[in-house]
């Protein structure tokens, strides 16, 4: 079959046989020209990523091999890995990454279900869906910090918070001068950080899973209610099996983005009673005890350990997008 290259005839002169060849190198430039000219302005962009997010990296890593405490300034130098023996080796660090896994756990999966609830509400058509879909939505919009200091002041404050003023009106009702009101923050530090979190990320999964369910086919789910099969078989045999990707897909990157939460914890507990995760306690290895050796290892560490989960993440968005493509 003709190929567009000529092809060298035994016997040809050389002449002749690099007649032929030009042609194809010109066509071979011609496409590089064309891939180049394709991926030129994405160019600037490939530049100030590199320049923003790995420069930086890689100086965290240098200095994660550096003994430099700003109070030993006298004691500076190259470190080995000690400061990576000492993460593995620290009481502290170890306690935090208990917390990290606890919290991350209990918040993402209880958002996750409440997401998956709120999804299948919200898949169905009632008269002001899109309404309630925007104020469902809201809480993920809030900045961090401005919800922790919501649920700091305006719910948990033992004094004038919103759930000890329930408490004291539900007690009244029944003509009680006496209502509980516990410290919220101080009786229970980390489900006062969890609850906070999980109010804030379950618009997230929310948002991930009504996604899944729109694009279940419609005709099968018709088809399976024609033969008689009930609510809870459409669920179980069709929309559980459809949502698993997405599922997967909003239970890692929920784990990354949690994993990595600083202000719930710095805002409500300054990482106090049991409540000091990873970032907090790297935190406090560089701006306490001005640890910059320690705290960028420990920082080296826990973003190895969060490639790992954002692999699988990417794994599965991929898939998903396969899946996409091919229907």
């Amino acid at each position: 079959m003709p190929t567009g290259i000529t092809e060298p005839v035994a016997g040809a002169p050389a002449s002749a046989i690099g007649e032929g060849v030009r042609p194809a190198v010109r066509v071979r430039r011609g496409e590089r020209a064309k891939e180049w000219a394709r991926r030129a302005p994405l160019l600037p962009a490939l530049v100030f990523l590199v320049l923003v997010t790995q420069l930086p990296f890689l100086a965290t890593v240098v200095i994660s091999f550096t003994r430099w405490n700003a109070l030993a300034p006298d004691r500076r130098g190259f470190a080995a890995l000690d400061n990576y023996r000492a993460v593995f080796t620290d009481p502290a660090m170890r306690s935090s990454v208990g917390t990290t896994v606890l919290l991350t756990v209990t918040v993402v999966l209880v958002s996750l279900l409440l997401g998956l609830g709120l999804a299948l509400l919200l898949d169905r058509s009632f008269r002001g869906r899109g309404l309630v879909r925007t104020l469902l939505i809201t809480p993920f919009l809030i900045v961090p910090v401005a919800s922790a200091l919501l649920w700091k002041h305006a719910l948990y404050n033992a004094s004038y918070g919103l759930l000890n003023g329930a408490l004291t009106w539900i007690w009244g009702l029944f003509g009680s001068d006496n209502p509980p009101q516990p410290d919220w923050m101080t009786d229970s530090p980390l489900a006062a950080v969890e609850v906070s979190l999980i109010w804030q990320w379950t618009p997230f999964m929310m948002l991930i899973l009504l996604a899944g369910l729109q694009s279940r086919a419609a005709d099968a789910v018709e088809a399976a209610r024609m033969d008689g099969a009930s609510a809870f078989d459409i669920f179980r045999y069709l929309t559980l099996p459809h949502l698993r990707r997405y599922l997967e897909l909003a239970a890692l990157l929920g784990t990354v983005y949690v994993v990595q939460n600083f202000d719930a914890v710095f805002t409500l507990t300054s990482g106090g009673l049991g409540t000091a995760n990873l970032p907090y306690t790297i935190y406090q290895t560089f701006y306490q005890a001005h640890d910059y050796g320690r705290a960028s290892a420990q920082g080296v560490v826990v973003v190895l350990c969060s490639l790992l989960v954002a692999t699988f993440a990417l794994r599965t968005v991929s898939s998903l997008l396969r899946e996409e493509v091919t229907r």
